[in-house]
């Protein structure tokens, strides 16, 4: 890759932050890298070439269970006809086929209240969320490079 240039945008990852860290390796890896506030992306997305995001599921619909903000950031993207590919090991090919975000089984985060907010308001914070795999260009897996649609196939093979 000696002569490419690239920058990489990430967001700031609440509520634990995961966006720093990133940003933080990548810095150490003289990878040009600006974080931009989760609510952001929209603003920046104008500028992006690509999106690339992780999985900790893969749905046999091909959607795809990450970080809370995927969804957000591949209806951004969709919007700015921003290819999303999303990286995950076959491993994590699920039989699973949510219909809606309330479909998955949610983790909770502690979320700190602070001065800003009365103990009455309700807080809300999902780890997770679905991005449906019309929001997905391409999936980076083990197997090689599949489109949404080919995950069913590839489940298929391992229960045939």
């Amino acid at each position: 890759m000696q002569g490419q240039q690239f920058s990489v945008v990430v967001t700031e990852g609440r509520p634990d932050e995961t966006g720093f860290t990133m940003a933080r390796v990548l810095d150490e890896l003289k990878i040009p890298v600006t974080v931009v506030l989760d609510s952001g992306i929209g603003y920046v997305m104008e500028k992006v070439d690509m999106v690339l995001v992780g999985a900790e599921a893969v749905a046999e619909s091909g959607g795809v269970v990450n970080k809370l903000g995927t969804y957000t950031v591949a209806l951004a993207a969709k919007a700015h006809g921003v290819p999303v590919y999303a990286a995950a090991e076959s491993y994590k090919f699920a039989r699973l086929f949510p219909l809606s975000q309330s479909d998955l089984p949610m983790e909770r985060k502690k979320f700190a209240y602070g001065p800003l907010l009365p103990q009455s308001v309700k807080l809300d914070n999902p780890s997770r969320d679905y991005t449906p795999p019309a929001f997905i260009s391409l999936l980076f897996t083990d197997l090689g490079v599949l489109t949404p649609a080919a995950v069913s196939d590839e489940l298929i093979q391992l229960y045939v």
